[in-house]
C-alpha cells in the first residue's frame, strides 16, 4: 500500500483504487488472522484427487453471495441492524428491493450495490468496530447459518481436511466476511475495508469495494505474501464479475453461475457446480456429499477492521 501513498484521492485511477482496495483487504486479513492446519485424509475419488493433501502452496478462495450463502450477505446483515432500530423502514424497503433483484436477477447489478454500500457506511458510521462484530456474531445466528449453502460448505472443508488454507473473497464488509469465515472453520476472509479511527467507522472506505478486479489483486497480494503458488490454488464464484479473479489460478470453479459466467467457464473447460436445483452435488476428488450440512467451528478466524491513520 505504500507504493500509492503519493496519489492524492483526486488522482487515483480507477486502477490504483483497485490495487489499493485489494492490498488493503490483504492486510487487514493478514494481521489478525490466527490459522489453525486441518490434516485429515482425503478420500479417493472418481476424478484425479484434488484437493492434494498436504500441498502448502496451494489454498482456496471463495466468493460469498450466491456461492457460499443463499442472497446477499449485506442484505441480512442489514435485517439484523433494522431489527436493533439502527435504521429506519424505508432503508430497509431498499436492502429488500436489492436482494429481490440479486434472487431474481442472478447478478450483481452495479447501481444496486452501491447504494446499498452508501447506506451501509451511513448507517455505521460513528459506530464502534467492536460493537459491529460483536452484532455480526448475533446476525449470523439469526438469519446466516441457515442460508449457506452445503454444497459449497463441502468443497471448502475438502481443502481444510487436505490442510489447505480457505478464505472468503468478497465485496461485502470485512466484518461480515468475518464473522462467517470463523463461524465456518475457514482461515479468514477478504472483504471491503471500511475507514475506522480509533475504532471508530468514519463512514469512508479505504480504497474501493473488494468487486471485480479488486478481488483478483487482494488475491494476488495475500498469494505473494503467503507464498502460494497460484496455478495450484483454487477459485469459486457464481459471477462473471469475479472472471479476473477465477483466471488467476490454475482451479477455477463456477459455483451457482449466472449466465454469463457459465457461458465463459463452458469455453473454458472450466468446472462447473450447481446447488440451487438440489441436484446431487457432482465429485470433486472426495464424494461431494461428505460434509454436506456440515458447519465447523474451532478455527479461531479474526480478522480486525484496517485502520487508516489520520
Amino acid at each position: 500500500m505504500a507504493a500509492l501513498g503519493w496519489l492524492t484521492p483526486r488522482r487515483r485511477s480507477a486502477t490504483a483504487r483497485s490495487v489499493l482496495a485489494g492490498e488493503a483487504s490483504a492486510e487487514a486479513a493478514r494481521k489478525s488472522t490466527q490459522e489453525e492446519q486441518h490434516q485429515a485424509p482425503e478420500e479417493e475419488g472418481a476424478e484425479p484427487q484434488f484437493p492434494v493433501p498436504g500441498d502448502a502452496l496451494a489454498a482456496a478462495f471463495f466468493d460469498l453471495d450466491n456461492t457460499v450463502m443463499q442472497g446477499a450477505s449485506l442484505f441480512h446483515f442489514g435485517r439484523g441492524l433494522y431489527k436493533r432500530k439502527f435504521f429506519e423502514t424505508r432503508d430497509l424497503a431498499r436492502f429488500a428491493w436489492q436482494q429481490a433483484w440479486f434472487r431474481l436477477a442472478g447478478l450483481e447489478d452495479p447501481e444496486h450495490m452501491q447504494d446499498a454500500r452508501d447506506s451501509a457506511l451511513s448507517i455505521v458510521k460513528g459506530h464502534r468496530v467492536a460493537e459491529l462484530m460483536s452484532i455480526g456474531e448475533e446476525i449470523y445466528d439469526e438469519y446466516m447459518a441457515e442460508r449457506i449453502w452445503p454444497g459449497t460448505r463441502a468443497l471448502a472443508q475438502a481443502h481444510l481436511d487436505a490442510g489447505q488454507k480457505v478464505w472468503l473473497v468478497t465485496a461485502a464488509p470485512v466484518e461480515i466476511a468475518t464473522v462467517i469465515a470463523r463461524r465456518l472453520g475457514l482461515t479468514g476472509a477478504l472483504g471491503t475495508v471500511a475507514e475506522s479511527v480509533d475504532g471508530v467507522y468514519t463512514g469512508k472506505l479505504v480504497g474501493e469495494p473488494l468487486h471485480g478486479p479488486a478481488k483478483a489483486e487482494a488475491v494476488r497480494a495475500l498469494a505473494a505474501a503467503e507464498g502460494l503458488d497460484l496455478s495450484r490454488c483454487a477459485a469459486y464464484s457464481d459471477s462473471h464479475n469475479d472472471i479476473p479473479m477465477l483466471s488467476l489460478v490454475g482451479h477455477p470453479y463456477a459455483i451457482n453461475p449466472d449466465s454469463k459466467l457459465r457461458k465463459h467457464a463452458r469455453g473454458l473447460d472450466w468446472r462447473l457446480r450447481d446447488y440451487r436445483t438440489g441436484r446431487k452435488a457432482a465429485k470433486v476428488g472426495i464424494p461431494a456429499a461428505a460434509g454436506v450440512g456440515a458447519v465447523a467451528g474451532g478455527t479461531a478466524a479474526a480478522i480486525a477492521l484496517h485502520k487508516r491513520r489520520r
